[in-house]
Formats: structure tokens, C-alpha cells, sequence
């Protein structure tokens, strides 16, 4: 995780001591973020003397979200942080002896573990993933591991959901518009917001409104202004400073004669002082919310009006954004107006305002913008994206598949349940197009599945799905990225999301599309 703004200290020993304490992680993730039975059952173990055992655990999921056919993986470098920094102190320990009732001689035994003995195999951050292969398999005495479980499926569960959402977003726009995270306000809680973000701008969204998110990942920073700014102003007659810091003569009689120039001097005035007031403030990013009041007959000629005036001193405004009302057909009457103004006034780049719509959207609302026709530029995406509302859990589980090399499984009356026992190495095959034909998983000691050779592939548990697959390419999905320490360097946001994006690309039309996808 990115380090929080901190008090600069005096030394270099201190600010790299400072350092290494806030890349560790957010300070609640630790060995406590855990659930109770975690401890009973590491407890036990220990007891019975099982808690060396050699124990292979896997990390996947059942069911992909959404109604869709594919998940993006996301949260592994905060695993891996985690698993890292694996060490209880005296305070954890004081804290938890008043939660469970266990001898002294085990919680001097927990004092001693870490995790440097565990090995974890993971896909890639940002990989398309499918049910019921392994996103992570942990390897190592089978009680760290157990102790890790709760953990490390907070810390994979909504990353992967928000990343998986926001990809959905992403597919839906195109490449071509922006998308822009504006769900803070909504989320569950400060954690929440937070990693919303984060793992949407992984996914594919240009930027966060969340300004401490984007200090502390490093994202791209966006917002204009909202409704309360503009029925914050009732005249011209409040406008004290009349020009622009820099500039000379009265700007705000200059918006005045513009408006009357456009012929629109019935717009409302308060919405009209708003706007300069935002265009005294910011003359290079003059980007004005035009609903308050009327878009049309109000809020797009306010904007035009102090737009010609910015330009008539050397400014240039940035655009538009709508928050109601029919999207589809505001933005194709403000790209016709600004179309028009464009060639009277024969200033070329009014043509390309840029139109930010926001307001409840929702990938099923983008795409309907899309069969409708609009000319929106930018998305501005909230509630829908960050709360993840028609799913709201991914449902990743923590499985023990094999415990001192012999395989273990799960029997349930739900055959979804049934776990698949033993190591195993997911593969993913790629047919004559180049496009990624099926993920198969082999046993650990199995051969590698190879290329131009054919293979038989069977679903795990509905006998009667079979198919002959011979690869044209054959690429193996888990690499270590643990072994004691952390053995992957970090990307940052963005070039997950670039990777995000080039997966995407290689997947067939039929995973992604949003009608009865396969």
C-alpha cells in the first residue's frame, strides 16, 4: 500500500523507520483481523501437536459476478504485505487472551510465528479469472495457514469485485470515453472508500474524486463542483472582485455582454454568478454542473456565455457536466449548441467540450446510452460501481486440498461445494485464433499439458461437459510471489490496469458481451 502523508522527521534513520512502518499496510490489517475460530482451531492443532503438518490451502471462487462470465483478480499485493508483516506483538496478544481461554504456553508459542516458512503461488494482479481455479494456493504449516484464511479473503474478496465491476464498466464505455469514480460518499465506510478507488481505477476508470485516495495511490484526481455552489449565489450584484487575478478589465461584465450576445438574457442570474465566480477561480478548468436550475434554457447559455468571455482573454473552458434528466438527449442538445456557437463565433475548440455525465449510472445505463445515441465524453460512475448492488459479495473461499502430500476434499449434498483435492497448476489453453480457448487444472505431479498435442478437458463436476482441445500456446497461471518474503516486484495502479485491459482484449466477444454470455 502507498504511505500516508506523515510529520517529516530530522533524520534519514527516521524517515526510513517511518517508511517501513506505513508500507507495511493499513493498520488494521493485522493477525487480529481474523475470525475467532481461526484461533480455537489453531489452538487445537497445536494441542494435538498437527500444527507442523504440511498443508496445501487454496483461494478461489464459485460463481463469477454480475450475471457475467469472467472476474479480474485484484488484493494480491496487500496479501502478500500481510502475509509479510505475519507477527503477533504483546498488545495483540494481552488483547486476544481476553476474547479466548487457552494456556500461557500457546500464546508464548504464537509470539514465535511468522510466515517464513509459507509459500504462496498466485495468478497475476489484474488476470481474468474463472471459477473454481486457484487465485492463490498457500503453502506451509497448517496452522499459520489456517490462521491466514480470514485475512486473505477480505483482503481478495471486494478488490476482486470492484476490479471485476469497474472492467464491466470499462467494456461498456469503450476506451475512447473516461470514467471517473465519484462513489465515496456511498461506500461502506472510510476502508471501503478507499479501496474502491483504488481497484477501480485498477479495473479501468481514469480517476477518483477521492482526494486521499488519489494522493495515496497515486491516481489521477478529478471533480468540478456541485449544486450547492450555484444556489450558493442569488446575483451579479454579489460579484466583488470583478476581474480575473492576472488579468485586466471587468470580467464579469464581459459574461454580461456575452450572455446578451448570445440572446439569452432571461437565463438565471444566480446560476450566471455562480459560473463566473467558478471561472474567477479556476479560468484554465472551467468545467460548470449545468442542471440546477433549467440545462437548456439556463445552465448551457450560462456556460457559453462566461465561456466566450474566458475566451476572449486568453482562457479556454473545459466543458460540461449533466447530473439529471434524460442524458442521451441533453448531450446531443448541448454538443448541437456548442456545435453552432462554434462556427458563429468560429472558435474551432467549442465543437469538443467535453460532456461529463454522472447521475445514478450503471453499466446496464451506459450501455443503453450507447443503443440510444448520446455525445457524453466522460462517466461519471458512483453508488452502482462502489457498492457493487446486483452483487455485493464475490464469494472467494479458502479451502484445505492436500495436508502432509496426501489430498483432502469437502463432500457436500451441494455439488458446487465439492471441493477438487490435491496441489494443482491451472493452465490456460489458447486455440488457432490466439484467443484463450479454456483454463485446465492438472495435477501437481501431472504433465504439463503441451503444445499442438491433444488434450481431453473435463468439467469437475458435470460429467456430461467434455471437450478435445489442442493448444496453440499453453500458459501457466500460478507463479510463486512468496517464499519467506515477497518475490514479485510492486506495479502501480496503472500498469495492472493497462494489463487488465490487454486481457480483456485476448478474451472471445462471447465472455464478455452482456446478453447471455458463455
Amino acid at each position: 500500500m502507498e504511505r500516508m502523508p506523515t510529520e517529516e522527521k530530522m533524520t534519514s534513520e527516521g524517515r526510513t523507520m517511518t517508511a517501513a512502518k506505513e508500507d507495511a499496510i493499513n493498520s488494521n490489517i493485522n493477525p487480529l483481523l481474523t475470525d475467532l475460530y481461526q484461533f480455537s482451531m489453531a489452538y487445537a492443532y497445536w494441542k494435538t501437536g498437527k500444527h507442523n503438518d504440511k498443508a496445501v490451502f487454496d483461494l478461489f471462487f464459485r460463481k463469477n459476478p454480475f450475471g457475467g462470465e469472467f472476474t479480474i483478480f485484484a488484493g494480491l499485493e496487500e496479501c502478500l504485505k500481510f502475509v509479510q508483516n505475519f507477527k503477533f506483538t504483546d498488545s495483540m496478544i494481552q488483547n486476544l487472551k481476553t476474547k479466548i481461554i487457552c494456556p500461557e504456553k500457546f500464546w508464548k508459542w504464537l509470539m514465535t510465528l511468522d510466515s517464513k516458512e509459507v509459500k504462496i503461488y498466485a495468478m497475476k494482479e489484474g488476470s481474468i479469472v474463472f471459477p473454481r481455479c486457484p487465485l492463490m494456493r498457500i503453502e506451509g504449516p497448517l496452522a499459520i495457514c489456517q490462521l491466514l484464511e480470514t485475512t486473505l479473503l477480505c483482503l481478495v474478496n471486494y478488490p476482486s469485485l470492484i476490479c471485476t465491476n469497474a472492467a464491466r464498466h470499462r467494456w461498456a464505455a469503450g476506451k475512447e470515453k473516461d470514467l471517473l469514480e465519484f462513489g465515496m460518499r456511498r461506500a461502506q465506510g472510510p476502508d471501503g472508500a478507499m479501496s474502491a478507488s483504488k481497484y477501480a481505477v485498477m479495473g479501468g476508470f481514469n480517476g477518483t474524486s477521492n482526494v486521499l485516495a488519489s494522493i495515496k495511490f497515486g491516481l489521477a484526481c478529478n471533480g468540478t463542483h456541485a449544486h450547492s455552489f450555484v444556489a450558493a449565489f442569488q446575483g451579479i450584484d454579489e460579484l466583488k472582485q470583478r476581474s480575473i487575478e492576472g488579468g485586466k478589465g471587468d470580467f464579469v461584465q464581459l459574461c454580461v455582454e456575452k450572455r446578451k450576445l448570445l440572446k439569452k438574457e432571461n437565463t438565471n442570474e444566480g446560476e450566471l454568478a455562480a459560473f463566473i465566480s467558478f471561472a474567477q477561480a479556476f479560468p484554465d478548468r472551467f468545467l460548470a454542473l449545468i442542471d440546477t436550475y433549467d440545462t437548456i434554457a439556463s445552465g448551457l447559455w450560462n456556460f457559453l456565455a462566461v465561456s466566450l468571455a474566458l475566451h476572449d482573454i486568453g482562457h479556454k473552458s473545459l466543458g460540461v457536466r449533466l447530473d439529471s434528466g434524460d442524458l442521451a438527449y441533453l448531450s446531443k442538445e448541448c454538443r448541437k449548441e456548442f456545435s453552432k456557437i462554434a462556427e458563429e463565433h468560429k472558435i474551432p475548440y467549442f465543437k469538443k467540450f467535453k460532456i461529463v455525465a454522472s447521475n445514478g449510472l450503471s453499466e446496464e445505463i451506459i450501455y443503453e446510452l450507447k443503443r440510444q445515441g448520446h455525445e457524453i465524453d466522460t462517466f461519471g460512475v458512483g453508488t452502482n460501481l462502489v457498492t457493487c448492488k446486483s452483487t455485493p459479495a464475490l464469494g472467494c473461499v479458502y479451502k484445505l486440498v492436500e495436508l502432509n502430500g496426501v489430498p483432502r476434499i469437502k463432500i457436500s449434498q451441494d455439488v458446487a461445494k465439492v471441493t477438487i483435492p490435491g496441489k494443482k497448476n491451472p493452465y490456460r489453453l489458447y486455440g488457432i485464433s490466439g484467443e484463450p480457448a479454456v483454463d485446465i487444472l492438472m495435477g501437481a505431479d501431472e504433465k504439463i499439458p503441451e503444445v499442438k498435442k491433444k488434450i481431453l478437458c473435463l468439467h469437475p463436476s458435470e460429467t456430461q461437459k467434455k471437450a478435445y482441445c489442442t493448444p496453440t500456446k499453453v500458459e501457466s497461471l500460478l507463479s510463486c510471489v512468496f517464499d519467506g518474503e515477497i518475490r514479485i516486484e510492486s506495479l502501480a495502479v496503472q500498469e495492472v490496469q493497462e494489463f487488465v485491459w490487454s486481457q480483456l482484449q485476448q478474451m472471445r466477444c462471447d465472455h464478455l458481451r452482456k446478453l447471455n454470455p458463455t
